[in-house]
């Protein structure tokens, strides 16, 4: 096994700094020494270790490091994923994996944009993160490989369930043109037994072109059945200290809901303190103030959308089963004067449950107030 190398270095230690600007065809690798010193820029095929290597040689000869001088290393992350971080942490490079929205650019109207000048300017600011300045950018947290391998479950759950509303709401709108509308009950060949606004049988193509969705609607709920009785088995063999099994317990929390917020990384990514926690979720209050200026211009949304919209589902879930919680009679106290105050307070309300959701998972505390399943 390859030692770590440490991602934060002295500024007098000799270290290779490399920029890797990524592309489906190839990679252009900006290299430098430290602050002040020109960097150059090498091209190199897509997924092509050997020359990565060799430019990396070429890097430390040229300025003047040892051939074994430790090499920092960072990327925009996108859709490659974790698969290069975890390639060149193997080969004893420390990798950081950063936030493309996180870095700064300039607010002219119009601005030169390349891979090169990316590359460069990715570079620059490697050097300054990696001598410990604070607030250079933001870093992806890299999960381990069986949290990334998981969260394809919920997330295929997720497409499944959003291409079965899309069905739905074809049928819907195709039924609507022949003036009628779409049965609660649908049993097979149901499409023959719809009537149009004159009384008459749907013409034959429209009749198998609805065959065909209710055909392709039957193979996703049966996957969408699939995928739920995995999720349900996977809790159920869980340790019963385990964060998943845990938040099982809340009564008003399901298990699908439970595993979103285990795969999206309520455990994984290690928060420390809840102010991370919900800058996950976002939902945060954007304030604008400059010089005499003071407005409120809504809430931020920033953040995991898988997440936010699963938390909201959630909240309106806390509410009705935990009324007697201390977050809710928050909620209830504060927004709980009209319908449109209770609209916005629910978002209030989902970041809150979260880092309650997180306290319980992993500390063991249990939300004030809160009633747990019998088991």
């Amino acid at each position: 096994m390859v030692a770590a190398v440490r991602s934060q270095v002295s500024v007098n230690e000799p270290v290779l700094y490399v920029a890797f600007e990524l592309a489906k065809q190839q990679w252009k690798l900006a290299m430098t020494s430290g602050f002040g010193v020109a960097p150059i820029v090498r091209t190199v095929s897509h997924g092509d270790w050997g020359a990565v290597e060799h430019g990396l040689a070429t890097g430390r000869r040229r300025f003047g490091l040892a051939p074994d001088a430790a090499v920092v290393s960072c990327y925009e992350a996108g859709r490659d994923g974790f698969w290069i971080h975890r390639a060149l942490e193997a080969r004893g490079i420390a990798n950081r994996i950063v936030d493309s929205s996180s870095i700064d650019v300039k607010r002219r109207r119009r601005r030169m944009k390349t891979d090169r000048i990316d590359a460069l300017k990715l570079v620059q600011m490697l050097v300054r993160a990696g001598a410990g300045e604070r607030g250079v950018w933001s870093e992806v947290r890299v999960p381990t490989p069986a949290a990334e391998a998981a969260r394809h479950v919920s997330r295929e759950r997720t497409a499944l369930t959003r291409e079965q509303t899309r069905l739905v709401t074809q049928l819907r709108s195709w039924l609507a043109t022949m003036g009628t509308g779409l049965p609660k009950q649908r049993g097979p060949g149901w499409w023959t037994t719809v009537r149009d606004w004159a009384g008459a049988a749907l013409p034959a193509p429209l009749q198998q072109r609805l065959a065909r969705v209710h055909a392709r609607l039957r193979l996703v709920a049966e996957q969408i059945a699939t995928l739920e009785a995995d999720q349900q088995a996977a809790i159920a063999t869980a340790p019963p200290e385990s964060a998943a099994r845990r938040l099982v317990q809340l009564k008003g929390l399901a298990t699908t809901s439970a595993t979103v917020l285990i795969d999206e990384g309520l455990v994984w990514r290690g928060f420390t303190n809840r102010r991370q926690v919900g800058g996950l979720l976002g939902f945060a209050p954007l304030k604008y103030e400059s010089g005499e200026v003071s407005r409120d211009q809504g809430i931020s949304r920033a953040g995991n959308d898988r997440l936010q919209a699963v938390m909201v589902q959630v909240a309106w879930s806390w509410v009705h089963w935990q009324p007697h919680s201390a977050l809710t009679r928050w909620y209830l106290e504060r927004f709980g004067t009209g319908a449109r105050a209770r609209k916005i307070g629910i978002v209030a309300l989902a970041r809150k449950l979260l880092i309650a959701f997180w306290r319980w998972a992993t500390a063991g505390i249990v939300p004030a107030g809160a009633i747990l399943k019998q088991a």
